[in-house]
């Protein structure tokens, strides 16, 4: 890895329930225990991701709205949390992001307003990983013009896999037209059930998609109720239940991102 700058990752898919938010979760918890500092920014309205570390998103609450809205942001530094976990650190969601695609429907740039509010304080972590809502709004495009990296997980489902095609157009679109040097990290294979015939075929299936060659990570994530389990407490798995098979994956797959970096 290059040390000298930050890698920004989002974790995007056009389609919900693929593991986006506990790919986010799990994977900056397992880097900050390899003893990188981490930033995660919750850009979905949902704020699952918020609460998935124990905050409560209150309607009061400064959150990553306050620092991209107009006119009168915030700074971001002022937004952001520190989880009780050492080098983890949170810029939360809340509902009010829900509005800012129609509140700078008109802005010129507007696509670029998460790369200019958080610009000044990148630098201090090693990561900075992204959690998206499941769609292409003006919030999936902006944290797309941010980042330096894309990290997909696919769930081993045949209408996930399906959707891939819709993701992988809109990727080399923004890659065409707003962001040139972002590029695919990789494709974490999710609720991976060795059980049944369906996910060992699109495991295969994703192995075999030349447009993965050499993008597919090792690390397959498997089906694991602790995993769920965990975001109820509002704790990553990796610092909820250590000897899981969840946190035994996202540890992995962080080893994966470390060498990819």
């Amino acid at each position: 890895m290059d040390t000298s700058k930050t890698q920004i990752i989002a974790v995007v898919n056009e389609k919900g329930g693929v593991g986006k938010t506990v790919t986010v979760l799990n994977l900056g918890a397992a880097l900050c225990l390899k003893g990188k500092k981490v930033l995660i920014v919750d850009m979905d309205p949902q704020f699952n991701a918020t609460r998935g570390l124990g905050i409560s998103p209150g309607k009061d609450g400064t959150s990553v709205y306050d620092i991209i809205k107009l006119p009168e942001p915030v700074p971001a530094q002022s937004v952001v949390l520190q989880t009780p976990w050492k080098r983890l650190d949170l810029i939360p969601s809340n509902a009010d992001l829900s509005g800012f695609e129609v509140e700078l429907a008109n802005e010129q740039g507007r696509e670029n307003r998460l790369n200019e509010v958080l610009a000044p304080i990148v630098d201090i972590y090693d990561f900075v990983l992204v959690d998206t809502p499941p769609s292409l709004s003006l919030l999936t495009v902006n944290v797309l013009t941010f980042a330096s990296d894309i990290l997909i997980p696919c769930q081993t489902h045949p209408y996930a896999y399906g959707a891939m095609d819709e993701l992988v157009e809109t990727i080399s679109i923004i890659k065409d037209e707003i962001n040139p040097d972002i590029r695919i990290m990789g494709v974490a294979a999710t609720f991976f059930d060795r059980r049944t015939r369906v996910s060992n075929k699109i495991l295969e299936d994703l192995r075999a998609d030349k447009r993965f060659k050499g993008k597919l990570f090792d690390t397959v994530i498997r089906i694991n109720t602790t995993i769920a389990e965990s975001a109820y407490y509002g704790k990553p798995v990796v610092f909820f239940r250590p000897s899981s098979t969840g946190a035994a994956d996202y540890l992995a797959l962080a080893d994966e991102i470390l060498d990819r970096a």
